[in-house]
């Protein structure tokens, strides 16, 4: 009995021993699998649920004006991640964050629903709707620092500077054109959370370094704003279509303000009309009236004329073959001066026939028309300039006093400050410099001159014909400024009916463009209404409003009046006033 015991324990003994070798053996093994064979599946496995690899981008370069300001910049923003295998309840989380971010709920929870370890739930949401997510506590639910395009001044500039879409590349205006020098570098990392969703380790200095360059423009933003202000007063006033208005440098071509009204805003501009968005001081072409007689009178002068060469005016109507032009008011004989003066057609008109029509074409290009600027902005028009050899009799004495040929409003003020700068155009200039995210100048901008139009001695006698524009009698009085010598020109031009042939005679756009000082010339303006109602002479609609915006600038930028200066002057020499 004893002996039968013990060797059943025995057996007993040699079979657990058997066992525990074969445990420990077994567990060897698969430890040895797991760390040997499985390795790499099981170490990816651990990191998919606490850290995923991710293509970081860096921030969008900045567009500044021209003292460093803000205009369109990046602010912090948080993207939605999930991993819809780790959620419990899809429609319960669906409908919590769908009621928080205002989106689709169904399609929502079908992403939550899914079999997947990865899926986005929304792009570059606020941090004040991250913070109402995060309250949720939903397991699966993750948050990942980014960025998003700012305009700080909302409306400002905002048809030059555009705006981009929700993966930040530029849909509209500078924000387009320069959207590969702003846009930033892409580099891969792997980046970890906790189990709320947090991150770990982003690299935020290598979001920073990967960050686009930066476009300093010449626009001036307290100029931006004075033109904006002012341009909406007086669109609103004469319950117009739209508006622009242009300051422009005549010296360098620096452009200090494209405003433009309509405005809207590129933070949501989603919210407004496509047709709002363009850069119509670019894009778009019109007949500018009058305000071309001052490069017919440029032109007259080269050719021999002088300022008080005289032509007969036929008292207010003169018949072109079948055609009659008419002056608002009668006049007889006219000095070219007086022409300019009264903003005379038929003195317009009669010049051209004089010097020929290929003479005036000639000089209309030289000025800049009928060719694009190359000022940097998307979708510039060149206008409309025909070859002389196409021009009849009357498509000429048209031309002359600005109908018939259609220029943008670039190529307007660029011309006007040809004159403002003794004869010579200069390239309008948008861009100041290009900066890296260090700050380092890639690339500087200078002002370019394009060529001599008129002698500087021409230059002159217009300049002077355009200041006799704005005082007594003149057609431009209510741009005349208590100071400064104003220098301007009025324009009223019909605009052609759009389904057949012919000018309207209840649609006009209203234009006064001009500069001050007379004798230096600081700025030049340019003020465009389209279809004023209240009233449509440039005099009355656009010249109170060129000076406002040169009034305001002025005093702005420190300019004294020009009595102040002389009076300067003359006790520095020792004189008595």
């Amino acid at each position: 009995m004893s002996n039968d015991f013990n060797t059943d324990m025995k057996h007993r003994i040699i079979i657990v021993q058997i066992l525990i070798v074969a445990s420990i053996f077994f567990l060897g093994a698969k430890s040895f699998d797991i760390q040997i064979f499985k390795a790499k599946e099981l170490t990816r496995k651990a990191e998919d649920d606490y850290s995923r690899h991710f293509t970081i981008h860096g921030e969008r370069g900045q567009i500044l004006d021209r003292s460093m300001n803000k205009l369109a910049t990046s602010i912090d923003a948080v993207s939605i991640t999930a991993c819809p295998l780790k959620i419990k309840n899809p429609k319960d989380a669906a409908e919590k964050i769908s009621n928080i971010l205002d989106i689709n709920q169904k399609e929502l929870q079908n992403t939550l629903s899914s079999k997947r370890t990865f899926a986005w739930v929304a792009k570059k949401i606020s941090p004040d709707q991250a913070g109402q997510i995060r309250q949720l506590n939903l397991t699966g639910i993750y948050f990942e620092t980014d960025s998003k395009r700012f305009y700080p001044n909302r409306t400002l500039a905002a048809q030059v500077i555009g705006f981009t879409g929700a993966e930040d590349s530029g849909l509209e205006g500078l924000e387009f054109k320069y959207d590969s020098v702003m846009k930033g570098s892409s580099a891969r990392i792997n980046m970890k959370r906790d189990g709320n969703g947090g991150n770990l380790d982003l690299d935020k200095k290598k979001r920073v370094e990967l960050r686009g360059n930066s476009i300093v423009l010449t626009i001036d933003k307290k100029i931006q704003f004075l033109s904006e202000k002012t341009l909406e007063k007086t669109v609103m006033a004469h319950r117009a279509k739209s508006g622009i208005a242009l300051v422009m440098r005549p010296q360098t071509g620096e452009l200090l303000s494209i405003a433009h009204f309509p405005k809207f805003n590129p933070n949501n501009f989603k919210e407004h009309d496509r047709s709002v968005f363009r850069n119509r001081a670019v894009t778009d072409a019109f007949e500018p009236g009058s305000v071309m007689k001052v490069f017919t009178a440029a032109a007259a002068l080269e050719k021999g004329f002088e300022p008080q060469s005289i032509f007969f005016c036929e008292n207010g109507n003169y018949k072109i073959g079948t055609f009659t032009i008419h002056d608002t008011h009668p006049h007889d004989w006219l000095s070219i001066n007086q022409i300019i003066k009264f903003s005379s057609n038929i003195g317009a008109a009669k010049i051209v026939q004089t010097i020929g029509k290929r003479s005036l074409h000639n000089h209309l290009v030289a000025f800049g028309f009928g060719d694009k600027t190359m000022v940097g902005c998307p979708g510039e028009t060149s206008g409309n300039l025909s070859p002389y050899r196409k021009w009849s009799n009357i498509d000429a004495g048209a031309i002359s006093f600005g109908q018939g040929v259609s220029v943008s409003a670039i190529q307007l003020i660029s011309g006007i400050s040809a004159i403002a700068n003794d004869g010579n155009l200069m390239k309008p200039m948008l861009i100041k410099k290009i900066i890296s995210n260090t700050g380092k100048d890639i690339k500087v901008y200078h002002p370019e001159r394009i060529r001599q139009v008129v002698s500087s001695k021409i230059a002159g006698q217009v300049k002077r014909m355009m200041s006799l524009a704005v005082k007594e009698e003149g057609t431009g009085t209510k741009a005349a400024m208590n100071g400064y010598s104003v220098c301007g020109k009025t324009g009223t031009a019909q605009k052609a009916m759009e389904k057949r042939k012919g000018y309207s005679k209840r649609n006009y756009i209203s234009v006064f463009g001009g500069f001050a000082p007379q004798g230096n010339p600081e700025l030049a303006i340019l003020v465009v209404v389209d279809e004023p109602r209240k009233q449509y002479y440039g005099g009355d609609v656009a010249a109170p409003a060129f000076k406002s915006i040169m009034a305001e600038s002025f005093n702005y930028l420190n300019i004294p009046p020009e009595k102040s200066k002389n009076m300067i002057a003359l006790l520095s020499s020792g004189e008595k006033t």
